[in-house]
This record gives structure tokens, C-alpha cells and sequence, in this order.
């Protein structure tokens, strides 16, 4: 992975470049391990424009073992406030260090005034998502961890069922922390977020917080999860019922299958954000339901689990072959129950690739 972070510290330079900075102090610590691998939980790094030789990486003396082994390529630096070991190392070289950019975006207004003391020496200036424009198009390393990340769970779900793990009597804790140790068992190191186990009119609620619900006969049940392996994160959601579906969850099922049907055609390079949005959306209008879908048809994921870009009505900008997003269109009626269907897929030049393998016909259980 060393030449793949270099990799992507050269790219960054281009951009620094376009920004007219000599270096950009990087303090998210997602983009940091974006940009050097590490993993812990205190760290800085100043990549310089020019090059790897004036390019610095900081964190304190608990990680001196780890970011050895992390960071074999960097200069590094071991002192407890990251931010300011840095300052002090451009104060040192205003000519390499005269203009330096910082994630503004992540900066608190306390943090911004530490910041501009330290960096006296040298102009500040703020520079956004310099490292999520990067972040946008998935590598084949990143694409791969995301790959496994969606196969950890697509088992989990496999084996949950195989185990008759969906069945009236158990609660929604229980299926859920079921679920999320068979995913750990398939090689995820976390859960992604906090899985969704929606039964019942629970499940007209997009974002239920599991509790001791009780699944019952006749009920929707939506599962909304994901594995994380490397730190990239999966993301499914796939609804079943238990026992016959009654006419009206059969009908919004097959509803909401076929938006995601549309949603999934409109992901091609070049597409607009909200038009792929509206692909879904105006299968789901058109039936009556535009009023029960109430959130954006997807969003990119990566080292985050909601990250850019947004396929929604106000998404702007297009896809590229590369992104990494999910189409969820759901139609949820209150009181009653709803219906969600998502996949994970990659932008590819022809078809995207769906990352998310379990089937997405009505599963009755």
C-alpha cells in the first residue's frame, strides 16, 4: 500500500498546485489515513507541493510502533499536539512553508484561532475538500476492500436465514446483534453503522433504531446494514415478510423494486446527480407514492459510510466511471410498513457493478 498512498499524495499536489499553495495541512483523520495508511487516532500531515522531501507526518509517541509500520515512507514527527509540531516545522522554512492550506471544512472556530497562532509565520488559507475530491473516484485497492466488504455481509445475511435467524418471536436487538457477529465472523471488523432492524410499522420509519419490537406474522421486516473491511464500509438494505405478503405489501414491494431497477439503469459516467434521483423517483410518483419516499436515492461510500457525491433531487454535478455509491429508494406507509431496497455498485463505464449479491426478489419467511 506505500505506492498506492504515494500515489495519491502526487495527485493531491496537482491539486495544490490549482490552489495556489505551497502545502496543505491535512487534520481530518480519514483523509489522513486516505493519504498514509495510518490508523490512529491522533495525527497531522503537511504535504508539501513541491514533493515527498518537505512532506511531514506527525502523531504522538503511543503510535511510534504503529506508524512506523504505517508510515515507512514519511518523515515523521512524534509530539502529542500534531497541528502545532507542524508549525513549528514551517516557521522554521517560510520559503518552502510561505503559503499553506487547511481543511477548513473540518476546522473548528476554537481550532481556526490555534491554528492562525501557530502558522503566524506563514498565510493561511482555507482550502475545502481538497482530499474528498480525490476521494470520489475509487481505486482498485479502495474498490476491492468494498468488494469484500459487501461479500462479508451479503454472508452474514446468507447465514441469518439459513439459520432461521428471521422468525416471529425474536426482537429487533436480537436479530440485529445477531446479524452484525455473523458479519464479524465473515471478516468485518466493525459493523458499518448501527444496523437498522425495522419489524412491523417499525419499518415505515427509514432510519428505526432497533429496540425490543417483537417480529410478528404478517410483518415487513427491513434489514439495513454493512460490513467494514480496511475501513471501507458496505451498505444493504433488504426487506422480507413473514408468511404470505398481504396485496398491499406485495404491490409496494414490487413498486420499490422496480424504481431501484431504474435507479441502478441511470447510473453511467456523465450522469446528472438528480436525474439519476429522478429515475427512481418518478416510478414511485407515478404509482401514487411520490409522498412516501421522502429521502435522496443514494450517496457515496468509501471510508465513510455517507460520503460524496449525493444522488438526490438537489445532487449536483455527474457521475464518473470509478464512484462508489448506493441506490435506496424505499416507500414507506405510516402505521403500516415499509419497504426499502438498497445496493452498493461502482460507476463503470458500461453497466455499474453491484457490489451487493443477495437477492432482491420478495423473500417470504
Amino acid at each position: 500500500m506505500v505506492e498506492t498512498h504515494s500515489r495519491r499524495r502526487a495527485a493531491l499536489r496537482s491539486l495544490l498546485s490549482e490552489a495556489g499553495v505551497d502545502a496543505l495541512l491535512v487534520t481530518d483523520l480519514t483523509n489522513i489515513r486516505y493519504l498514509t495508511g495510518f490508523t490512529g487516532s491522533n495525527a497531522a500531515l503537511l504535504v508539501h507541493a513541491g514533493g515527498e522531501q518537505h512532506t511531514v507526518f506527525c502523531t504522538d509517541g503511543r503510535y511510534d510502533t504503529q506508524s512506523a509500520a504505517e508510515v515507512p515512507d514519511l518523515e515523521r514527527v512524534l509530539e502529542r499536539a500534531s497541528a502545532a509540531a507542524l508549525a513549528t516545522r514551517a516557521a522554521a522554512a517560510p520559503g518552502t512553508y510561505g503559503r499553506i492550506g487547511f481543511e477548513s471544512q473540518h476546522v473548528s472556530v476554537e481550532q481556526h484561532e490555534s491554528l492562525k497562532a501557530g502558522f503566524a509565520a506563514v498565510e493561511l488559507v482555507r482550502t475545502p475538500d481538497l482530499v474528498e475530491q480525490l476521494r470520489l473516484i475509487k481505486d482498485d485497492a479502495e474498490i476491492a476492500a468494498l468488494r469484500e466488504a459487501c461479500a462479508a455481509a451479503d454472508r452474514a445475511l446468507a447465514d441469518l436465514l439459513a439459520a432461521g435467524g428471521l422468525r416471529p418471536g425474536r426482537t429487533e436487538r436480537e436479530v440485529a446483534r445477531d446479524l452484525e457477529n455473523r458479519m464479524l465472523e465473515h471478516g468485518s471488523s466493525e459493523p458499518s453503522f448501527r444496523s437498522i432492524v425495522a419489524t412491523g410499522a417499525n419499518s415505515a420509519i427509514p432510519h428505526h433504531q432497533y429496540g425490543d419490537t417483537v417480529l410478528a406474522a404478517g410483518d415487513f421486516v427491513k434489514l439495513d446494514f454493512g460490513a467494514t473491511v480496511d475501513g471501507y464500509h458496505s451498505d444493504m438494505t433488504r426487506t422480507f415478510v413473514l408468511g404470505k405478503p398481504a396485496g398491499w405489501q406485495r404491490e409496494i414491494y414490487d413498486l420499490v423494486r422496480r424504481a431501484q431497477a431504474a435507479g441502478t439503469e441511470a447510473v453511467r459516467p456523465g450522469a446528472v446527480l438528480s436525474e439519476v434521483d429522478a429515475a427512481a423517483r418518478t416510478v414511485i410518483a407515478g404509482a401514487g407514492h411520490g409522498d412516501d419516499f421522502g429521502h435522496g436515492l443514494g450517496h457515496g461510500v468509501g471510508l465513510h459510510v455517507h460520503e460524496a457525491p449525493s444522488l438526490a433531487t438537489t445532487g449536483v454535478g455527474t457521475l464518473s466511471a470509478g464512484m462508489a455509491v448506493t441506490v435506496e429508494p424505499g416507500v414507506y406507509l405510516a402505521g403500516r410498513g415499509g419497504v426499502r431496497i438498497e445496493d452498493t455498485l461502482v460507476v463503470r463505464d458500461g453497466e455499474p457493478e453491484i457490489l451487493t449479491q443477495s437477492t432482491k426478489d420478495l423473500v417470504e419467511l
